[in-house]
């Protein structure tokens, strides 16, 4: 095998390990997805205790049967405006890994709209931006029904040091 070969065999290798069923929801007019084997569940919004000097994009924490969630609003994370919980306002609930450690995080969205099993032709790279911009949170676009999807690493939305915080947090 030659070069271009192994890197044409790596591409469709890591493309493939991307296809799978997705949540996905709404956050403003945008579509995300997140791997279904990520979620724990789908909650409504329920009382969130917030706490001290936390970033902006954590609402605070929950009591899910005994447990404490740090909840993060998705919306602030990514620099949206900022609107009011409606009636499809929900937590999703995730497991989210970093440095070998796994936590359970809410994660706050619009809506949830459906599960969707995305094939590998249906996924193409996330786009390049140039260096200036961080999208390594990105698993990949999905196109499905003429619709884009942004389909999310969730283990890379957060950075070391928040997932060490929220761990905290959790603990």
């Amino acid at each position: 095998m030659n070069d271009f070969q192994t890197t044409a065999a790596t591409v469709a290798e890591t493309v493939r390990a991307k296809a799978g069923k997705y949540l996905t929801f709404r956050l403003a007019s945008e579509e995300y997805g997140l791997e279904i084997l990520k979620v724990r569940e789908i909650i409504g919004v329920m009382e969130i205790t917030h706490v001290p000097r936390t970033p902006e994009y954590i609402r605070g924490v929950i009591n899910l049967r005994g447990k404490v969630i740090p909840v993060l609003d998705l919306r602030t994370k990514f620099n949206m405006e900022k609107t009011e919980n409606t009636d499809e306002t929900c937590i999703v609930v995730v497991d989210v890994s970093s440095t070998g450690e796994t936590i359970q995080m809410g994660i706050l969205v619009d809506a949830v709209s459906e599960v969707l099993d995305i094939q590998d032709s249906q996924i193409e790279d996330a786009p390049a931006f140039g260096t200036s911009v961080d999208t390594k949170f990105i698993l990949g676009m999905g196109k499905v029904n003429n619709e884009v999807k942004i389909l999310l690493d969730i283990d890379e939305v957060l950075t070391t040091g928040e997932f060490a915080m929220l761990e905290g947090m959790a603990e």
